[in-house]
């Protein structure tokens, strides 16, 4: 008896990693294709008051990013508990289930929650026709998903990828990393500067690095900065720069802002 709980027990771990797992992937990949490739929306864009302060937008940002990293924490928490059950027959067929379900599970509550319940934003800000992006992405990657994990789960195929939820482990630390560590792209940079610091100074601290103007945002929050050749990004935290996307630091909700032409 103390066998067969002790597995269950492991069991329950490797469906809680999974599913923790996935649901944190589901966010991993919302703020990396929404926020960083496609540019289409902050986690606050649909509140007025807030959108008109671009630096509380990377704040809410960020904070949505943290939690995403400690529920994928909590996931390889879970994961390393019930690791003895990852090895069962079944487990990569209930791995990939609970993975799924949580991973369509994160879209689902995004939509209910955040789009229509509270309005804090939509899946196109820029769309005269949001309500159907909303739910075009719901189908697409909340109930398609969740749908199919509750299938695999009641038995359907896939016991043969055994090696699901370390595989899913290592797919939403990687997908962490980028999210925190976006590839530096080619072209200008875009620098946040600390609080008070006018077009004056913003232009010394340009100069300071080799640098020329490219752009920026209509409220001046957010300056892009075309650097000489081989002119390391990470040079502009000497010159006032709070957070510079594609110099070594977390910088992906920067992303989202596209300066306008200087």
């Amino acid at each position: 008896m103390n066998k067969i709980s002790k597995a269950g027990r492991q069991a329950g771990y490797a469906a809680m990693a999974s599913g923790a797992l996935g649901f944190a992937l589901g966010g991993f990949f919302d703020g990396i294709l929404l926020h960083q490739i496609l540019q289409w929306h902050h986690l606050l864009s649909g509140l007025p008051q807030a959108a008109a302060d671009l630096r509380f937008l990377i704040l809410t940002d960020g904070l949505f990013h943290l939690a995403m990293y400690l529920v994928a924490a909590l996931g390889l928490l879970w994961l390393w508990r019930g690791r003895a059950a990852v090895l069962a027959p079944a487990a990569g067929r209930l791995g990939l289930a609970w993975g799924l379900i949580g991973f369509g599970s994160w879209h689902i509550t995004d939509a209910l929650l955040s789009h229509w319940l509270l309005g804090i934003h939509r899946i196109r800000m820029d769309s005269d026709m949001p309500l159907v992006w909303d739910i075009l992405w719901l189908c697409l990657f909340g109930l398609a998903p969740a749908l199919l994990g509750v299938w695999l789960k009641r038995g359907g195929r896939g016991s043969g990828f055994h090696a699901a939820p370390l595989a899913l482990a290592v797919i939403t630390v990687a997908a962490g990393a980028v999210q925190a560590f976006p590839p530096a792209s080619e072209g200008p940079v875009v620098v946040l500067f600390r609080s008070g610091m006018d077009e004056t100074g913003v232009m010394a601290a340009i100069a300071a690095v080799d640098g020329s103007l490219a752009g920026r945002d209509p409220s001046g929050t957010l300056w892009a900065v075309a650097l000489p050749e081989g002119g390391p990004a990470s040079s502009l935290y000497a010159h006032g720069a709070l957070v510079v996307s594609g110099a070594g630091l977390p910088a992906g909700c920067l992303d989202y802002t596209r300066p306008d032409e200087a």
